[in-house]
């Protein structure tokens, strides 16, 4: 890692309104042509305000801190989650705020991660990207990381606005763990269907206070063991005998989520049900969540859900797959018992899913 310290408070830069740490991790957001224009590389982010120059307009002492090299977000793993995790306890008392700059293909993913990682987390965690690289002419670069930054050092009587872990993109302030990317061509990258938006913003920053979560009064409690021998099995009509023994019987597997259809039904075939019987007795934890963007489990609503409850697999209402599988990494890598990892797993416990009773 490499740290850049960047004053852009110009007019005033010993009475900064906000302290803001900027972690570049990589992604779209830091990419500009070479010399020769026919390749993106990654820019030296120590130079952030030559490139967005718009940012001295802000009275915010920010510093930068890139990783190095910057990595694409296909390769953002366990440990890159646990890093970032460790950096912002390391600088949590000298920052108002946290603005996390990483490539959109598995951001909901890292910020999912994050929000389980950070308990009472009582300051803003703002990740971001782009679509289009900073240095092309119609860029979302900018905007995105601008608005990110106001929303990281926003406050209201001294306390900060959004005290959480969230994905600012395009017009919207998503929770993280509420987040799924659903656009690779379009701005409007990231949607939250099964949560409203905490924040829209046009011309002002319309804030929905009534779903931010309150202030954390405890100390921030950081956590560094998340649990890698988890899986996700997607059903879909036709999925053969062969291909579920293979996931459910890996070696090593402690955890599985499995994506079922509409409110959390699945196939009735008696070797999938003796499957997914065998892998419950051998101590495999299974989280049931739903294919449809917008959909929530309910099993036992129908007969093909009814099963999967009684042999004792676990509901995960309405939890994206992002949520969920970061959950279940975090989960287990507690080392709880079986029961009260279920308990856990059912358990509201950073905002990523609605409680029905």
């Amino acid at each position: 890692m490499k740290f850049f310290k960047v004053n852009i408070n110009t007019a005033a830069p010993r009475n900064p309104e906000a302290s803001i740490l900027l972690i570049y991790t990589g992604g779209t957001i830091g990419m500009v042509s070479d010399k020769q224009d026919e390749h993106l590389v990654p820019f030296d982010f120590s130079e952030v305000i030559h490139r967005v120059p718009e940012m001295r307009q802000f009275k915010v002492m920010l510093t930068v801190l890139s990783l190095d090299p910057p990595i694409d977000s296909s390769n953002i793993g366990v440990e890159h989650w646990i890093k970032l995790a460790q950096i912002i306890q390391v600088n949590y008392e000298e920052y108002d705020g946290f603005v996390v700059l990483h490539g959109t293909d598995t951001m909901a993913y890292s910020a999912s991660a994050m929000s389980f990682l950070l308990e009472n987390l009582s300051k803003p965690v703002i990740f971001t990207g782009a679509q289009v690289p900073i240095g092309r002419m119609r860029t979302d670069a900018r905007r995105n990381l601008i608005t990110a930054l106001e929303i990281a050092s926003a406050h209201l009587k001294g306390k900060p606005l959004v005290p959480e872990v969230c994905i600012f993109f395009n017009t919207q302030l998503l929770r993280g763990n509420r987040a799924t990317k659903v656009e690779s061509r379009m701005f409007n990258a990231f949607n939250s269907g099964k949560f409203p938006p905490l924040a829209h913003v046009g011309i002002d920053i319309e804030y929905n206070q009534t779903l931010i979560k309150a202030i954390a009064e405890a100390p921030l409690k950081v956590y560094q063991a998340l649990e890698e021998q988890v899986a996700v099995l997607k059903l879909f009509p036709g999925i053969s005998p062969a291909v579920v023994k293979a996931v459910l019987q890996s070696e090593g597997l402690k955890g599985l989520v499995l994506e079922t259809f509409g409110s959390g039904n699945a196939p009735t075939y008696p070797w999938f049900l003796k499957l997914l019987q065998e892998a419950v007795d051998r101590g495999i934890v299974i989280l049931n969540v739903s294919q449809c963007e917008e959909g929530e489990v309910r099993q036992g609503q129908y007969e093909t859900s009814l099963y999967l409850r009684q042999m004792g697999v676990v509901g995960g209402t309405d939890m994206t797959t992002e949520a969920a599988i970061t959950k279940m990494m975090f989960v287990l890598g507690q080392k709880l018992s079986i029961e009260e990892t279920k308990k856990q797993l059912q358990t509201n416990i950073r905002g990523e899913l609605t409680f029905r009773g």
